[in-house]
């Protein structure tokens, strides 16, 4: 019965869906970029192959030659470094392999707590992309101007509990938006009814 509540409480929970919208927004927002970085590239373009043409074979062979032999040199100086070490202390190399170990740990749980908080942020980012693409922001907005603004008209006198039946039954149509505007202010303002 445990699985089948966790399963339900996954397939129910939203927040996936806002990960992949805010993801949307985001990659919208990054292409709108695009177009500036094309006209940059077309704008160097020209000048790159020039240099490329006027570029001597000649001194690029033997550029790539000079760093080749500095690089061989290099990795064979490190080599030679890192044996020499291994003979000398495999104690110590040891202990260095388990405290590097438990430090990848400690750094991989921290990663994982940071991209759980981006999931959490990006996942808000698109619940707030949805409500702005529903147009649920501007709804809220309206709802709380209702509920701030005081009422223009001063309320008409309320009528006895009995006549309410009778007006309902008489203006069917008009009563329900009344009635949602009405538990609007009241919720706002919290308004005790009048006394009889």
């Amino acid at each position: 019965m445990a699985i089948k509540d966790d399963i339900r409480k996954t397939l129910s929970d939203p927040t996936p869906l806002y990960f992949a919208a805010g993801t949307v927004d985001i990659v919208a927002q990054q292409a709108q970029k695009v177009p500036a970085l094309i006209e940059k590239i077309q704008a160097e373009a020209p000048a790159k192959i020039e240099d490329l043409r006027n570029t001597d074979p000649k001194e690029v062979q033997d550029k790539a030659t000079a760093r080749a032999k500095e690089a061989g040199e290099t990795l064979q100086a490190k080599v030679n470094e890192v044996f020499g070490a291994l003979d000398g202390d495999l104690k110590k190399l040891t202990e260095q392999a388990q405290d590097l170990a438990l430090r990848g740990v400690g750094v991989a749980a921290e990663y994982a707590v940071k991209a759980r908080e981006k999931y959490e942020e990006v996942a808000e980012r698109g619940e707030q992309a949805v409500k702005t693409w529903r147009g649920e922001v501007a709804e809220e907005i309206e709802e709380l101007a209702v509920a701030v603004e005081p009422d223009p008209e001063p309320k008409a006198e309320e009528k006895p509990a009995e006549e309410k039946p009778a007006e309902a039954k008489a203006e069917p149509a008009k009563k329900p938006p009344a009635k949602k505007a009405t538990t609007r202010k009241t919720a706002a303002k919290k308004t005790t009814p009048p006394a009889k």
